[in-house]
């Protein structure tokens, strides 16, 4: 795809900020150098291994394993683990295992997925039904009671928990983008409290891109963390100077909102940084089911948006990008980054000296 060129200053400018971040005295990589693994296959056989034995070299630190468990649909009463499609509690524990052996740390992220979603469901509008069984659309609906799914949900999430400290991870997600929960604050800070007792690593949840604002329960955790699937440009033939002003002026308003809640004690972690290899990729990063040619050119330029924002910030714990699965390369339109340009952006990103 044509891109526009850079004006000559603006060209010199991202030539020394490229051959800064390669020299003896740059910035220090963040703590967490991560990628996102989920376990997509249905066989609890299926071996993991080959994919993370490519990760030490890349300078990856951590791995962050994704799990799902499942409800029907948006207005289902709670979720739980499905027979089927959620990974068995010994695959999940051989893929702890497997990355502790490489010498890298894991992390687990249980996240819930809608099996059957009905028009504009997912998961960050999960409204389970009233006390009579009412759901949303009825004219009656009293509004979710959120008591039954809560217990599913706080079943499960602990049950997770266990696995991750039986299987020596240092990082645990309490949840994913659950907008329409995040104002039951009291609700998470027990949960927060209960996972504690049975889990001995760092803490976080994943907030939605456009809704970290929301959760009141960001003290009661160890980091901020986030699902970073910002919109970078309406235009699929943006330069690099606009992705990366994009993420500029979004790091600014994550530091000024942090600021303003007193929470410069937490820093950031982002859990889900991801933008498919096909073109309007950096425009919608969170739709994957665009039906655009591979642009894998507009992925490495939104992973080096991303690392010109926050290379060497102190409010940065740390990135997982998503994901470290599938074959890549260049007819690939999903996430992964293996076999493209953008693997080259992350490498660099992860390899930054201290000063």
């Amino acid at each position: 795809m044509r891109r526009p060129l850079l004006s000559a200053p603006l060209a010199l400018a991202f030539a020394l900020l490229g051959s800064a971040s390669s020299a003896e005295d740059a910035p220090p990589p963040p703590t967490i150098r991560g990628v996102g693994l989920t376990m997509h296959s249905k066989d609890p056989t299926y071996d993991y291994g080959p994919f993370l034995a490519e990760l030490p070299a890349l300078g990856v630190t951590d791995v962050c394993v994704f799990v799902h468990f499942y409800q029907p649909h948006g207005r289902s009463p709670q979720p739980a683990r499905h027979p089927l499609k959620t990974p068995t509690d010994r695959a999940i524990l051989s893929v702890l295992r497997t990355i502790r052996r490489l010498g890298l740390r894991a992390a687990l992220l249980p996240i819930v997925l809608l099996e059957r979603p009905r028009a504009d469901e997912w998961r960050g509008n999960i409204a389970p039904p009233d006390r009579r069984g009412r759901t949303r659309g009825d004219p009656n609906f009293a509004g979710p009671f959120w008591d039954p799914w809560w217990r599913g949900y706080r079943r499960e999430v602990l049950h997770f928990a266990r696995l991750a400290q039986e299987g020596g991870a240092t990082l645990f997600c309490v949840g994913s983008e659950l907008s329409s929960t995040e104002g039951l604050t009291r609700r998470w800070e027990n949960l927060i409290d209960d996972v504690r007792r049975v889990f001995s690593g760092r803490l976080t949840y994943s907030a939605n891109w456009d809704h970290y604002q929301h959760p009141r329960f960001w003290k009661h955790l160890d980091c901020i963390g986030l699902s970073g699937y910002y919109e970078l440009s309406r235009d699929p033939d943006a330069p690099q100077e606009e992705l990366s002003g994009t993420w500029l002026g979004i790091r600014q308003r994550l530091l000024d909102w942090r600021a303003d809640r007193g929470l410069t004690d937490k820093p950031f972690l982002f859990l889900e940084i991801g933008y498919p290899s096909l073109d309007g990729g950096a425009v919608k990063p969170w739709d994957y089911t665009q039906e655009s040619p591979p642009d894998l050119e507009e992925q490495r330029m939104a992973y080096q948006a991303f690392a010109d924002a926050w290379r060497g910030r102190p409010e940065l714990l740390g990135v997982f990008f998503y994901e470290w699965w599938g074959r890549g390369g260049p007819q690939d339109r999903g996430y992964t980054p293996r076999g493209k340009p953008a693997l080259e952006v992350l490498r660099a990103f992860f390899a930054t000296k201290e000063r």
